[in-house]
């Protein structure tokens, strides 16, 4: 499949890439997707709730009455669970949410979410930029001009650019990223996929890579 590379300005370099098939061409593998992104979306749970059990909570240590001869049922603390202000059964404790992924398996589905975009036509390839001051009206002067206005984009860089990441950043549909870093996740939740001309080239060749 080919692309033309574009111009920030919209209009065509009369240049063209090439993408590669055995990344954006492949069978999508629809359970390789799954593991990974539900592993991504575990990953971002902080996992710190908590609640206290009997013996967390303060006070109770005194019986609350003798145990018989009242007319009332036992109890021996005013911590018991039963009581308001007890403590809590089974309550949720600190734990990790981590999922382990296979390495072949996490670049099994970057593959299919990329193959899926280009499909969906969701890939746009422009030429390499960077922003002489970080100012978000150029960010959005750009995305207009390539057609993209309203739609949520994922821009990938070949490297950290500051400047292009500090302009976008309050923007609630763009998101910018290295092309390496890129989790399957942020690709498929987003409209589009904008690539520099070198950060498709620097995920196409980790990508080829990883499948040796």
């Amino acid at each position: 499949m080919q692309l033309e590379v574009l111009k920030i300005d919209g209009t065509k370099t009369g240049e063209t890439v090439e993408l590669s098939p055995s990344v954006f061409e492949i069978e999508p593998n629809d359970q390789a997707i799954y593991q990974t992104v539900t592993a991504h979306l575990a990953g971002l749970r902080h996992g710190t709730h908590k609640t206290k059990t009997r013996g967390e909570v303060s006070g109770g240590g005194k019986k609350p009455w003798k145990q018989k001869h009242t007319g009332r049922a036992r109890s021996g603390s005013t911590r018991n669970p039963v009581w308001v202000g007890g403590g809590t059964i089974f309550g949720p404790q600190p734990h990790e949410y981590e999922k382990k992924v296979n390495e072949k398996v996490k670049a099994l589905a970057k593959k299919s979410a990329l193959s899926y975009k280009a499909k969906d036509s969701g890939v746009v390839i422009v030429e390499d930029f960077t922003l002489e001051e970080s100012k978000t009206k150029r960010v959005v002067e750009i995305l207009n001009s390539l057609g993209l206005k309203g739609k949520k984009v994922l821009v990938l860089l070949p490297k950290g650019d500051k400047k292009v990441y500090l302009a976008a950043r309050n923007m609630p549909k763009v998101f910018v990223k290295d092309a390496v870093g890129a989790s399957t996740y942020e690709i498929l939740n987003n409209d589009v996929v904008l690539f520099q001309k070198s950060a498709l080239t620097a995920l196409q060749d980790k990508l080829v890579g990883e499948s040796k």
